[in-house]
């Protein structure tokens, strides 16, 4: 008479088990659902202030999310040049990413009015101009291109790091190869400075100055640092001739998977990531500075505007008639104005 209880507390127990299985599945893959990863690249090495931005960017999200949110940081251009990870950005593969404005001017061309000639003297006095209305107008056109804005950063000012030789004059760059990023802008000006502009890859740049593939490049005092640009090619004049900053954005696809709340999350953690790149810049900028001065050949220019006008009148003639150019221009000529 016992032989059905056993069968029936058999069958309870099997059902109990299935029941729990089930639940814990459950859970797991609600979870699985909740947890969310993102992939970010950045064409910078790990040392560079824009990867240390990110690297802290991941470590905030990752905190304050409880590890449902969070972001892998795939520097040095490990998923190729910008214009790849653009590509990859609209078909899904790639997330988000600190991008350079030089090569984001390819998808909105207003960023080209942060490449104007000699419109800043530092790093402090561009990150000024973030706040004109013509600046936050760039941001925001990004969104008819699919992309979601957060804000700027900056690296440090362009200069010009030579081989042979300090730049007192534009004969000291007559026919030279200078590395450039390959932008209309940058081009344009370095063409009618009577170089030859050239495109090269960051990682490239270090093999291609030793073996005198390059004569110099067209470069920001962090990345000289960071990549030991200085180690074979040893004269750097300071020109301060354009600002260089970069733009953090998402793939629109991926923002709007994002929950409100994910999305308010990240959005802070940008902003705040941002603004310590900004804040460190401005100190590296003066230290990167100061060891450069006890490693190689360091020459300020004098007049570097006045030495480089025919490039200054190129750059302007072809570019200043853009509306938003031609209003970031104006704006931040009436901030400088007014201090």
């Amino acid at each position: 008479m016992t032989t059905p209880r056993r069968t029936l507390n058999r069958s309870l127990l099997s059902s109990a088990l299935l029941s729990s299985t089930l639940l814990g599945a459950s859970l797991l893959a609600s979870a699985t659902a909740l947890a969310a990863e993102l992939r970010m690249g950045l064409i910078t090495p790990p040392q560079h202030i824009w990867t240390q931005a990110a690297e802290r960017l991941a470590e905030t999200v990752a905190e304050r999310s409880d590890g449902e949110l969070t972001i892998t940081i795939f520097p040095a251009g490990q998923l190729g040049d910008e214009p790849a990870m653009f590509s990859q950005m609209e078909t899904g593969l790639l997330d988000m990413g600190i991008m350079t404005a030089a090569i984001t001017s390819q998808r909105e061309p207003a960023f080209v009015g942060w490449f104007t000639p000699f419109l800043f003297d530092s790093v402090a006095e561009a990150a000024e101009a973030t706040e004109t209305n013509a600046a936050q107008q760039m941001l925001a056109n990004l969104e008819d291109k699919d992309l979601h804005a957060f804000g700027y950063t900056f690296a440090g000012m362009r200069h010009v790091l030579m081989r042979d030789g300090r730049v007192e004059s534009l004969d000291d760059v007559h026919r030279d190869k200078v590395r450039i990023i390959p932008i209309p802008a940058m081009q344009a000006w370095w063409r009618e400075a009577g170089a030859t502009p050239t495109p090269v890859h960051l990682p490239d740049v270090y093999q291609s100055l030793q073996n005198r593939m390059l004569d110099g490049i067209d470069i920001d005092l962090d990345a000289l640092v960071g990549s030991g640009f200085y180690e074979v090619a040893e004269h750097l004049t300071l020109t301060s001739h354009m600002a260089f900053p970069a733009v953090s954005v998402i793939s629109q696809a991926t923002w709007s998977s994002l929950s409100d709340e994910e999305r308010e999350l990240l959005e802070d953690a940008m902003q705040e990531a941002l603004t310590w790149a900004t804040e460190s810049q401005i100190e590296v900028e003066a230290s990167n500075l100061a060891y450069l001065k006890e490693t190689i050949d360091v020459f300020s220019l004098e007049d570097a505007e006045g030495v480089f006008d025919a490039a200054n009148l190129a750059f302007q003639a072809r570019f200043g008639d853009h509306p938003v150019i031609q209003a970031f221009q104006q704006e931040v000529a009436a901030r400088q104005d007014g201090e």
